[in-house]
């Protein structure tokens, strides 16, 4: 069989984590076989749907590197199909359609919960009833003809054998009185027109499962392997809501999270492979299969996600965070000279190490976005504020005038001697230096800077300081 799996948002709002999360696994389901991946957007509420959802939704599938098989699907596009459906099942005798008014609807509404629980929100009365005792005056729903009797057992491939009373199944509306299918029909035709085998979402639709099989069965086609995943709880156990902090990808990606760290730490949520906590791509693909999805809702911790983006910004291509910077730089209206470009990309891997998202490393590249004179903190300005901090930077720039190689183990070292010289700790002299070369009282390794800042730059640095 080959596998085909689907990711079917409602663009209603934004690409939410949990979502985010369903999509991740759907996606390495389906690599991991050698199949297909599918989106289909799920628009038929007309009303909530907006296209700014929309394509906040494929912006966030593709800032994530899900990439899926072919066009997206648009599920509105396939109301005709849904009808058509409807009405052969009409035709075959596994549908009815229903002419209860509205009021009629609310007294057996009442009167289950008045039962509580022991009855059905709606009493079949229409299942068995001839159609010429419509009344005048009602345009008919169609309902789904359900099992009364027994149970219905899904071989969930997450869950388990999970077992419902079919007492418990309303005979559910497939379409609406105005012709428009709802959710429940347009899900299982739309799977089964896209030959979807394998259905991996939230458990929250683990109850739709029961009804949609015995949809599925009365159309009499094959029906997908269901695997329902736990949701997503806050790190207080609690479901996540928006007062656990921000939901949308798109907001994780403002934060100043890195995609390949974000779909790292999705994957930790729910899935396991033995203690590996750093996962690439390709390791996931190779690795994931839905037994080792557990069966209890993951807990989402902010404090793990930046930890392993700073990992991920750790091992990143310096020339891409380079990159990003570089934008930012543009956005703030920030002229970066070509020489300051090359200074960044090639101290990137010491900025790199110091931060854990990107709004950080943007920060601490400024030593190396401008060019001298550069501007200083009140605290670097303190620390050159006396008459021996500068003829210190003096002396040592001469020495440095001298040097031939310019590495930062030479650096070092001349500054060491230096030093050693006038009876100084080395810190006396490397914090006047980190002061006059960066502006600050904190950056990388001060022989770091200097070996990326280059001689030209670290000289023109140093006399300004001085003076």
């Amino acid at each position: 069989m080959s596998v085909v799996t689907r990711f079917a948002p409602s663009p209603t709002g934004f690409l939410h984590i949990g979502g985010a999360r369903t999509a991740l696994f759907n996606y390495l389901f389906a690599r991991h076989h050698g199949g297909k991946f599918l989106l289909r957007v799920e628009d038929t509420d007309l009303k909530r749907s907006t296209d700014e959802a929309v394509q906040a939704i494929l912006q966030g599938m593709r800032w994530l590197a899900l990439d899926w098989d072919g066009p997206e699907i648009y599920q509105s596009r396939n109301a005709d199909r849904h009808r058509e459906v409807a009405e052969q099942l009409v035709t075959d005798g596994r549908a009815y359609k229903c002419y209860c008014s509205p009021e009629e609807l609310a007294e057996m509404r009442e009167n289950a919960k008045i039962s509580g629980g022991a009855a059905r929100n709606y009493d079949n009365r229409w299942r068995d009833r001839d159609p010429s005792d419509a009344p005048a005056g009602i345009d008919p729903v169609i309902r789904i003809k359900m099992p009364v009797e027994g149970e219905t057992t899904i071989a969930d491939l997450v869950q388990g054998d999970v077992t419902k009373a079919n007492d418990t199944l309303d005979d559910f509306i497939i379409l609406r009185s105005d012709g428009t299918p709802t959710y429940m029909l347009a899900v299982v035709v739309d799977d089964h027109d896209m030959g979807v085998t394998h259905a991996i979402r939230g458990d929250d639709h683990l109850n739709n499962a029961f009804r949609q099989l015995h949809l599925f069965e009365a159309c009499g086609w094959d029906v997908p392997e269901f695997a329902h995943i736990p949701l997503i709880h806050g790190a207080d156990g609690a479901k996540l809501s928006k007062r656990h902090g921000a939901l949308g990808v798109e907001a994780y990606e403002e934060m100043g999270i890195l995609p390949e760290a974000m779909c790292n730490y999705l994957l930790r949520l729910g899935w396991s492979h033995g203690d590996d906590e750093t996962i690439s791509r390709e390791q996931a693909v190779e690795w994931f299969n839905l037994d080792s999805v557990g069966r209890s809702p993951a807990r989402f911790d902010m404090d793990k996600l930046l930890n392993l983006n700073a990992h991920y910004l750790k091992v990143a291509d310096p020339a891409r965070l380079a990159a990003g910077v570089l934008r930012d730089a543009d956005a703030a209206g920030i002229t970066v000279s070509p020489d300051a470009e090359k200074r960044l990309v090639a101290g990137m891997p010491g900025l790199a190490s110091r931060a854990k998202n990107t709004h950080e490393l943007y920060e601490l590249s400024s030593l190396y976005l401008v060019d001298s004179p550069i501007e200083m903190n009140e605290k670097a300005r303190h620390s050159l504020a006396d008459d021996a901090a500068r003829q210190a930077l003096n002396e040592l720039a001469e020495l440095l005038k001298k040097v031939t190689s310019w590495g930062e183990a030479d650096l070092d070292g001349i500054a060491r001697e230096y030093a050693e010289s006038r009876d100084l700790k080395l810190g006396q002299v490397a914090q006047p230096l980190r002061a006059a070369l960066t502006g600050s009282n904190v950056s990388p390794s001060i022989f770091e800077v200097m070996a990326v800042l280059g001689r030209d730059e670290t000289l023109a640095r140093l006399e300004n300081a001085a003076n």
